[in-house]
């Protein structure tokens, strides 16, 4: 029997050495790096609380979901995915349980920061969303947290920032501390710089006449501001009202359309002066048209003064009812037949536009008056009277003279006809009782002689009115029908 050696066959080559040159291997294909390094890895897993990155350490780094975001309370899941390329900065390279502790945030902030630096210093132009709204304005994204304060994001101050939640917008920069941590930007800054160019072609358009439409835009104790599109222009509280007023908010109020007219353009200073007055008719020529004298009008007496006493017989318009008018009888003081705040029927005896001056007379409105009556002239107490070229009355727009009927079609202007009809009645019952009042009060007394007033005029003159026999029966016709 043949005795066969038997021999091991070597089934790996020992090309790496020692165990120790075996470890020393390995370690070489981890990389190395330090707190405060800036490193990529890939998202490898995502959990509520943190999300896993490879980075080619013996261990997965993690990033806490705080670390994830300049957003505060955010989702891992809104922010990355698994696969995601992602540069990170090492907080720790060994917590207590062995883990690498990573920041995206913080990545992102060191290289955000160099970004902005070269922008400051360029005077460029960032671009953020809005993530948050917090006290005072917004806070952007632009890498880092950039704080636009409300008063800095559009050319007048915004009162809602919520819609603002989610946009992209640009700005300029306007501080930054990096050791603060502190960046603020402002939008204003850039719109006043593009719309420059803007302001300067539309200013050199207005002129002085113009009529534009605008909004009010702010409210201030000498006036208000119209924003004529892109350039504001004041109007002075002198300018807002024909009648007397303590503070713009009496007139307007923010956001309000408005019709104004161009008063003066300043280009050096960029400054408009506007007036809302000026695009209203005077209320003095509204009168005036629609008044006639010898016309009986309600009114509020505002002011007793030595010679009379003054009424308000329409917003903004006052007349003077002289002492020599207030009563038949003789008077020594206006308290003596009215007092403030009272209601009375005044007859119209003088007009002066020029002036604006209005001579009324209580005396003359109650002359002539029967408490008892049943027959009255409508124009009288307001109604609109008109009459043509030769002096001849105007019936309605579609009364049939012939007829004595209104036509079909014209229901308006019927219903419209009768309205102020009414209202004239209504006037002339009321002026019916202030009569029959006054006679209770004191038996009627022979007018003075010499009684007269500076203010007065003609009693017997009547204007436009209608005071003859035919029109008070056509009227009564009318009303007839």
């Amino acid at each position: 029997m043949t005795n066969a050696t038997t021999e091991s066959k070597q089934v790996a080559i020992n090309d790496i050495g020692s165990a120790d040159d075996f470890l020393a291997a390995v370690e070489l294909t981890i990389k190395s790096f330090n707190d405060g390094d800036l490193i990529e890895g890939t998202v490898v897993k995502i959990d509520r609380d943190e999300v896993l990155l490879d980075v080619g350490f013996k261990t997965e780094g993690v990033i806490p979901s705080r670390e994830l975001s300049i957003k505060h309370d955010v989702n891992p899941d809104e922010v990355v995915q698994v696969g995601d390329p992602v540069e990170a900065l090492v907080l720790q390279k060994e917590d207590k349980e062995g883990r690498l502790i990573l920041s995206k945030k913080r990545a992102q902030y060191e290289r955000a920061w160099g970004d902005v630096e070269k922008i400051k210093e360029t005077e460029g132009v960032v671009t953020g969303t809005v993530i948050e709204v917090v006290k005072g304005g917004l806070i952007v994204d632009i890498g880092l947290r950039g704080f636009l304060p409300a008063s800095l994001i559009e050319l007048r101050r915004v009162r809602d920032l919520t819609p603002y939640l989610g946009q992209e917008i640009e700005a300029k920069i306007l501080e930054l501390d990096k050791n603060r941590n502190n960046v603020v930007l402002s939008r204003r800054a850039l719109l006043e710089e593009t719309q420059s160019a803007t302001r300067s072609s539309f200013l050199a358009e207005l002129k002085p006449g113009q009529v534009r439409k605008g909004v009010i835009s702010s409210i201030v104790n000498f006036g208000a501001f119209v924003d004529l599109g892109g350039v504001d222009g004041l109007v002075h509280v002198s300018e807002l009202s024909w009648k007397h007023i303590e503070h713009a908010s009496d007139v307007v109020e923010v956001g309000q359309e408005v019709t104004v007219e161009v008063l003066s353009v300043e280009l050096d200073r960029e400054r408009v002066s506007l007036s809302l007055k000026a695009t209203q008719e005077d209320p003095w020529q509204v009168f005036a048209r629609t008044h006639a004298i010898g016309q009986i009008a309600p009114g509020v007496v505002t002011k007793l003064v030595p010679f009379g006493a003054f009424v308000r017989v329409a917003d903004g318009i006052e007349g003077l009812v002289h002492i020599s008018e207030l009563s038949g009888q003789h008077v020594e003081l206006a308290e003596q037949v009215v007092s403030a705040g009272q209601e009375v029927f005044v007859k119209i005896i003088d007009i002066d536009l020029d002036r604006r001056r209005i001579s009324l007379s209580l005396k003359q409105a109650n002359e002539g008056v029967d408490p008892e009556g049943t027959e009255f002239d409508p124009a009288l107490y307001g109604m609109t009277t008109e009459y043509d070229e030769n002096g001849e009355y105007k019936y309605p727009e579609g009364f049939d003279p012939e007829t004595q009927e209104w036509k079909e079609g014209f229901e308006a202007q019927r219903e419209k006809w009768e309205q102020e009809y009414a209202a004239a009645q209504e006037r002339w019952e009321a002026h019916k009782k202030q009569v029959a009042a006054s006679l209770n009060e004191v038996a009627p007394a022979p007018a003075a002689d010499n009684a007269s007033s500076s203010f007065s005029s003609d009693s017997s003159s009547t204007g436009a009115l209608a005071d003859d026999a035919a029109l008070a029966a056509l009227k009564a016709q009318l009303e007839g029908n």
